[in-house]
């Protein structure tokens, strides 16, 4: 298969310090920037930016609820006509920096409760869609597989890629498994990578409880918050293409 190696990245801000973007740059095939509003401050975007083209990698907005302290990972409710406006806002943050460093934009990931919200609430997938188009409608939408924001981002008319995580267990019904359950996140290399080909060879999720839910995979994900990321993704790199898999990045993927 051909896929993409994605992980979200830039999510220092000021003087604290989130992941090790420099060396996962060099082995992931697309970047999701974080565009302020989790994470992320201006130098903090511009150099990740500058980073990412310099490793060749297809740069992606990675928006979320307005939620510093929390890192956007707690449930918000906002009316749509405000969320639509936050996202176009972190867009175009994500989109001028892309164009100061000569690169472009091409994807959009959301982050954090916002992505696992809209993954669950058709409402709010088809808010985060027309945000997107609203912006351009020629962004690739980076989304959950099985997942409402999918189909949200399809019956908009967007190029839609769906994803997979590689350090993530998942429920029965195709969900994340809470970070607050055991399991929840898997933190060695190995098991990420038998977690991975055990989906794509199935052609779908397989949950915890061994279920599988048939679906298209396009891209894998390494949270770049976890302590090991970089082992992970480099890893894994390593045992996709060993198993004959080509890696690309999002734009030749879909």
């Amino acid at each position: 298969m051909k896929l993409n190696l994605n992980a979200d990245l830039g999510e220092s801000f000021g003087a604290w310090r989130m992941g090790d973007d420099e060396a996962l740059l060099p082995i992931v095939d697309s970047a999701n920037i974080a565009c302020g509003f989790h994470a992320g401050d201006p130098r903090v975007m511009r150099h990740t930016v500058r980073a990412a083209i310099a490793a060749h990698t297809s740069l992606g907005a990675h928006p979320a609820y307005p939620d510093l302290h929390g890192f956007g990972r707690r449930p918000m409710q906002m009316a749509p006509h405000e969320l639509e406006a936050a996202i176009i806002y972190q867009l175009g943050a994500l989109a001028g920096m892309a164009r100061a460093e000569g690169g472009t934009l091409t994807h959009v990931k959301p982050h954090g409760a916002l992505n696992n919200q809209a993954c669950e609430d058709a409402a709010l997938a088809a808010c985060v869609a027309r945000a997107i188009v609203a912006f351009d409608r020629d962004l690739i939408l980076l989304a959950p597989a099985c997942s409402a924001l999918v189909a949200a981002g399809e019956a908009a008319g967007l190029l839609v890629a769906s994803e997979i995580f590689a350090d993530r267990a998942y429920t029965t019904a195709g969900a994340l498994v809470s970070r607050s359950e055991p399991g929840a996140v898997l933190d060695n290399p190995a098991v990420c990578i038998d977690h991975v080909r055990r989906m794509l060879d199935a052609g779908g999720i397989v949950a915890a409880s061994g279920t599988v839910l048939p679906t298209p995979i396009h891209s894998i994900c390494v949270h770049g918050d976890s302590a090991d990321a970089v082992d992970t993704a480099r890893a894994l790199r390593e045992a996709l293409e060993a198993d004959g898999h080509v890696l690309a990045i999002l734009p030749d993927v879909v």
